[in-house]
């Protein structure tokens, strides 16, 4: 965008506590899988603007700050004995700064553009993680002033909640009143160790069994097979955004009847606007899962997302029944997604062989909402939702198709977004496994199905079992 924009390198050193070398967790298994199965990078990138005053001595000491405190910051990948891959904390090191100056007649508008590209190009690089960091921290200087900042982390050392973490300690993020540090808060060494211990390999054990009874039978993918020579404007795998305040409020007055929160109550939604737009039910899909509820790991700066399984069944009944079920098969889906991958991947390939042919499920969920959760189910105790409101924000809905992706493992990706006062979903999808008029009633049918139970506790679902989209 600037074509006299300059980049000058400010070293930054550091060192802190808990230097070693340990096996890779589950988590840092799980992304690795994700990045192979993708192609994806899974880098964690944003921006956010500077306060006035703001020096670039200051902004360097938070980098060393972060990385001084935090021994997940200062993890590259090593080799251990048997040639695979390993963690490795260095004590001490060395980074960079990048400090980005923009021309002086640039207008603001279009610098926080250039912040933004700059994160998004960021998001997109492969990093080589035997080599480099695990975090990148740029800053945008305008006017000889520091505008705006650029941060990076690798996925194989964060999660979404890690990332809360982070981000508020810098100030970026308000995550509530500040509380003492948990004394048992894991490290990421210390997290690869435990999981090896046999305390931890049930604990595994037990979450394959619970997989096991979940694709025993599933079909080959979960949306059948993709139509040769499908696609949507001559391209199979596309990524978009839908929005809906209306579908907020609704899902709001439903958690409120059936005293639940608003994760389970999306989760029973979507469930239902697959099986209106498919016929797909049950629904067999995997569930993204924080696992932070364990002791030590609320605070942990490690990735701990897993995939966890579920199914729901959303024929032939009332929506807030498939709200019943849903937070039934949720609660066990947390409770069995703490695993080994490979342990996993032994099972699969096992029961492809019993079954005759492979299966994988190709439909992902995912929750990832962090500040804007806690404001929605907050406002479910709060005050009443009514008719009118939802009535009144129904013009506000959008769907927009933003471009395309060379390769996708699941059929359908829908990941609920951080944004507030909307059901905000991120959506890729296989058009050769949908047509268009499906996903388009599958994302709309959100939106319907909410509004339809917000003040009916009898509402079908309107899906019928054995039928076909």
């Amino acid at each position: 965008m600037f074509g006299q924009s300059t980049l000058t390198q400010v070293p930054v050193p550091f060192a802190g506590p808990g230097a070693g070398t340990a096996p890779l967790t589950w988590g840092q298994k799980a992304i690795m899988q994700d990045m192979r199965e993708t192609g994806w990078t899974h880098n964690v990138s944003g921006f956010n603007p500077l306060p006035a005053g703001a020096t670039v001595e200051q902004v360097a000491a938070e980098l060393a700050g972060l990385m001084t405190r935090h021994p997940a910051l200062r993890m590259r990948l090593g080799t251990d004995d048997r040639g695979g891959p390993c963690q490795v904390v260095s004590a001490a090191g060395e980074t960079t700064l990048d400090v980005v100056d923009v021309p002086d007649d640039a207008d603001p508008a279009d610098v926080a553009k250039y912040a933004y590209e700059l994160s998004h190009t960021r998001l997109l690089t492969h990093y080589d993680l035997h080599r480099d960091w695990s975090v990148r921290m740029a800053v945008i200087r305008h006017r000889s002033a520091l505008v705006h900042r650029v941060l990076t982390f690798d996925h194989l050392v964060v999660d979404g909640t890690s990332t809360f973490l982070l981000l508020a300690e810098l100030g970026v993020v308000d995550l509530g009143p500040r509380r003492a540090p948990d004394p048992r808060t894991v490290q990421l060494l210390d997290l690869g160790r435990r999981e090896q211990t046999p305390p931890l390999r049930r604990v595994s054990d037990l979450a394959v069994r619970h997989w096991e009874s979940h694709l025993r039978t599933v079909p080959p993918l979960t949306f059948g097979e993709p139509v040769p020579g499908g696609g949507r404007q001559g391209r199979r795998f596309w990524h978009g955004r839908f929005s809906s305040p209306a579908a907020y409020l609704a899902v709001r007055a439903i958690a409120r009847r059936t005293r639940t929160d608003t994760s389970r109550v999306l989760l029973a939604v979507i469930a239902v606007a697959i099986g209106r737009a498919t016929g797909i039910s049950p629904l067999t899909a995997k569930l993204i899962v924080g696992n932070r509820f364990r002791p030590g790991l609320a605070e942990a700066i490690a990735p701990l997302s897993q995939n966890g399984v579920l199914t729901v069944d959303t024929a032939d009944t009332t929506v807030d029944e498939v709200v019943t079920r849903a937070r039934r098969a949720s609660m066990a889906t947390a409770k069995y997604a703490y695993y080994d991958p490979v342990q996993l991947g032994e099972l699969e390939a096992r029961l492809d062989t019993e079954r005759g042919y492979p299966a994988r499920v190709t439909c992902r969920i995912n929750d990832r909402r962090v500040t804007t959760r806690t404001t929605a189910d907050d406002g479910v105790r709060g005050e009443q939702v009514t008719a009118e409101a939802i009535r009144s924000r129904a013009a506000e809905t959008f769907l927009v198709w933003d471009g395309t992706l060379d390769h996708l493992p699941e059929q359908a990706f829908i990941t609920v977004e951080d944004h507030p006062d909307t059901v905000f979903l991120q959506v890729i999808f296989d058009f050769a496994s949908f047509t268009e008029e499906q996903v388009e009633r599958l994302l709309r049918g959100v939106e319907e199905v909410a509004v339809e139970a917000a003040f009916d506790a009898d509402a079908p679902t309107r899906v019928t079992a054995g039928a076909t989209g």
